[in-house]
């Protein structure tokens, strides 16, 4: 059972982390970069004898705390937890060499009572080591075994409003089969994306893909589409999950000209990403 005192205020250790080109390159390999091995784009991520760039979704994984509500003194059911939404504000280009520091905290806890789960917002601050601030992240993660603790019923952040015309433009990228497997060594190894045991536990037929892997792809659609691959283009963008992405289905993302997008699973017409907005330079 939660008690809302000790998780509002659970103490997340800081993350020293030292980026090296590995990591970055690394980090785009795993959300999907480099498949197409004649777009020289995307060899500026992926290609360390190149003037390497970090995409700005790697702000997401820099300085991870680990899976801190797999521990048992959170009170947390962490087996049935769900990433609920994600967003993500960039101050300073992301170094692909260097110390970085991030602190993450607790800012929010809503219980949406018994039986009915509760939200968990959480922030993440990521900065060099002179203390320049490079990015901020903010999550939402729904604790679908945790309600009715008695804690407060609000306030709940809206989502962000979808525009009722035809997206402006359509960009389809595939996933792998072992991609979760990939992706797990940027620091997330909750056995939900490995383990067919876990993930039938928490009522999926197969382990999924991370929710920040299917919002890496859609981050790279974002880019192509908005940024041309200038990754100082990207300033803002804020989404909500919807659905499970299973390792190896395409991601379809629709994005409008002011910023919104979603996403689907093509094989499967789901709607994965909702309600997503982004702001480009």
């Amino acid at each position: 059972m939660i008690d809302y005192e000790t998780l509002r205020h659970f103490p997340i250790p800081e993350v020293r982390q030292r980026v090296t080109p590995r990591d970055a390159v690394f980090y785009a390999l795993s959300v999907g970069l480099g498949q197409d091995p004649l777009d020289e784009r995307q060899l500026d991520f992926v290609d360390p004898r190149r003037p390497l760039r970090a995409l700005p979704s790697m702000a997401l994984v820099l300085g991870y705390p680990g899976f801190w509500l797999g521990n048992p003194a959170t009170g947390v059911d962490a087996v049935r937890i769900v990433h609920g939404e994600q967003s993500l504000t960039l101050h300073h280009p992301l170094p692909v060499q260097g110390e970085i520091i991030a602190r993450t905290r607790v800012t929010g806890l809503v219980d949406k009572g018994d039986g009915k789960g509760a939200l968990l917002y959480s922030e993440k601050e990521l900065r060099d080591a002179n203390g320049t601030l490079l990015a901020v992240t903010g999550s939402t993660t729904f604790l679908r075994g945790d309600g009715g603790f008695g804690g407060p019923s609000g306030p709940v952040k809206p989502p962000n409003p979808m525009p009722e015309t035809p997206p402006d433009t359509v960009v389809d990228l595939p996933t792998r089969p072992e991609q979760a497997l990939y992706y797990r060594l940027n620091g997330d190894d909750n056995p939900l994306h490995a383990d067919p045991a876990v993930a039938a536990k928490a009522g999926f037929p197969r382990p999924i893909l991370h929710g920040l892997c299917t919002l890496g792809v859609v981050a790279h659609a974002l880019l192509r589409v908005l940024g041309r691959y200038e990754a100082l283009s990207m300033k803002n963008l804020s989404l909500r999950f919807s659905a499970p992405v299973y390792p190896g289905e395409t991601i379809r993302t629709e994005i409008w000209r002011n910023g919104a997008f979603r996403a689907r699973v093509v094989e499967r017409d789901v709607v994965v990403v909702n309600n997503g907005a982004a702001v480009f330079a």
